[in-house]
């Protein structure tokens, strides 16, 4: 659980905006709530909330998400899209998910894809959950906060029943997976993405090129 720290995070990463704020916990509640909290105090864009165990993390439909301590990347990250309207906010999660895809084949060579709406799967088994939960005022979109749980050295051996057939980078690789080396790489395709995003790029179709 060492490998993770903020001071790490800052040390290695390359970005001008997302992860140069960062609120590491050991344990906590959920990344997106306290996410959601700093967004309401006025944290700025590129936050990231990141734990290595949470004790109310949930997915879709309030679902409970299960990862031993240690074992994963539980994350929330905060979005202010002022130039996206609140219907155009799937396409963080778009973003996230890619950028994901594009990590995991650079930091361990494997090929991931995406199932609709929300889940990140190698094969038929899911390796990410992603929930985006969106801040508004009137009709305007003042914030958004995306929450990723990935499955990175996780024993599925001892996992107690679950809702949907799920691995773990390590179980597909066959050897442990560096959760630092991932976050960087997520991070750093995820600002690039949000910036052409910003020149007004679309993912959709590249999202919809990886559906499964």
């Amino acid at each position: 659980m060492s490998e993770l720290s903020t001071e790490r995070i800052r040390e290695v990463l390359q970005t001008s905006t997302f992860g140069r704020q960062v609120l590491y916990f050991p344990t906590i509640g959920s990344t997106n709530d306290e996410a959601k909290a700093q967004a309401e105090a006025g944290a700025p864009e590129g936050l990231l909330v990141l734990a290595d165990y949470q004790t109310a993390g949930r997915g879709r439909m309030a679902r409970r998400w299960w990862a031993p301590p240690g074992s994963s990347l539980l994350m929330s990250v905060l979005f202010r899209p002022t130039f996206l309207a609140p219907h155009q906010a799937q396409r963080l999660t778009m973003l996230c998910s890619l950028a994901l895809v594009e990590a995991i084949a650079e930091v361990t060579g494997l090929s991931a894809g995406v199932k609709w709406p929300n889940d990140v799967v190698i094969g038929e088994r899911k390796v990410c959950g992603i929930l985006t939960e969106l801040g508004t005022v009137g009709r305007e979109l003042r914030d958004a906060v995306v929450g990723l749980g990935v499955n990175v050295n996780v024993d599925f051996t001892q996992a107690p029943p679950l809702m949907y057939p799920a691995t773990s980078l390590q179980q597909e690789s066959g050897r442990p997976v560096s959760r630092l080396s991932l976050l960087k790489a997520f991070l750093e395709h995820l600002e690039a993405r949000y910036q052409r995003l910003q020149a007004g790029e679309s993912p959709h179709t590249e999202w919809e090129q990886l559906l499964v």
